[in-house]
């Protein structure tokens, strides 16, 4: 009796020709360039709020207290740097930079869906061509 893998193992040497097939992208949906485009923004704003952190943890390991040293120099001991670079604002501008990129992206994207269905009506569109294996 033949096994499932016996089956597969036929149909493997029994090679068919590719078959190819041209197609032309003639149409992006709006409501989905912006959901796409949506998400990557969320995407990018969890790369942007994790690197602000990443690189203020090496920041103020190593060049903060000099940087502070620097600067307490200038104001004569009154104020010091740590003061207004700590991790709260830091992360609450990493937030705002975060949040205004997420709007940015996806407006880009939804901007650039409705771009390319314009120009689809004056280029006929993208010649895309497929294979099947």
């Amino acid at each position: 009796m033949s096994t499932v893998a016996d089956k597969l193992a036929k149909k493997s040497t029994h090679k068919t020709p590719a078959k190819q097939v041209r197609l032309r992208l003639v149409y992006i949906d709006f409501w989905s360039a912006v959901k796409l485009s949506f998400l990557v923004a969320v995407a990018l704003a969890i790369v942007t709020v994790v690197s602000y952190f990443l690189i203020y943890l090496v920041v103020s390991a190593t060049l903060l207290t000099k940087l502070d040293e620097f600067f307490t120099s200038f104001t004569d001991g009154g104020a010091t740097l740590s003061q207004y670079i700590a991790l709260p604002q830091v992360m609450a501008f990493a937030a705002i930079v975060a949040i205004l990129n997420l709007v940015v992206v996806t407006v880009l994207g939804a901007v650039m869906a409705g771009i390319y269905n314009l120009a689809v009506k004056v280029t006929g569109g993208l010649l895309v061509g497929f294979t099947s294996n």
